[in-house]
């Protein structure tokens, strides 16, 4: 604190002894003793408030620090308030009990291809192989054939 080495706590002695008479020495020396360890015990207790505050200040910048995570994480964790999929469940069994959609009309937009089927009434048009005649084979074509 002071930087008193040796030599100079030698030298500071030495003064002492010419200014302060011995018979007081004792007394000034107990005197300097109390006042240096007061002054040890301020200064420890004034470093000990200041890294508390150094702490503090430590512990806030962090506390502030794991906030801005904890906001971040819970920004990537919400999940779209839209997305609601019991809701659409709900939807869609609600619609398979309501009224069945009619054979043959479509809910499809235009731009979607729909199938329809016929009306239950009408018949389905078979397609029916053309009868063809058969005309007598050559007698030729049978001997090539059997060769």
């Amino acid at each position: 604190m002071f930087d008193l080495d040796v030599g100079k706590m030698l030298i500071v002695g030495i003064v002492a002894l010419a200014v302060i008479p011995p018979k007081d020495l004792p007394r000034v020396m107990r005197t300097v003793g109390q006042t240096v360890g007061k002054m040890r015990r301020m200064a420890a207790e004034f470093q000990g408030q200041f890294m508390d505050a150094i702490r503090e200040v430590e512990r806030e910048a962090d506390l502030e620090s794991v906030k801005k995570e904890f906001a971040a994480i819970g920004e990537q964790a919400k999940v779209d308030a839209a997305f609601d999929p019991v809701g659409m469940m709900r939807d869609d069994m609600t619609k398979s009990v309501q009224s069945p959609v009619e054979i043959g009309k479509s809910e499809i937009g235009k731009s979607e291809i729909a199938l329809t089927a016929p009306e239950p009434g009408e018949a389905m048009p078979v397609a029916v192989p053309a009868e063809t005649e058969r005309q007598p084979e050559a007698p030729a074509a049978r001997q090539s054939a059997a060769e």
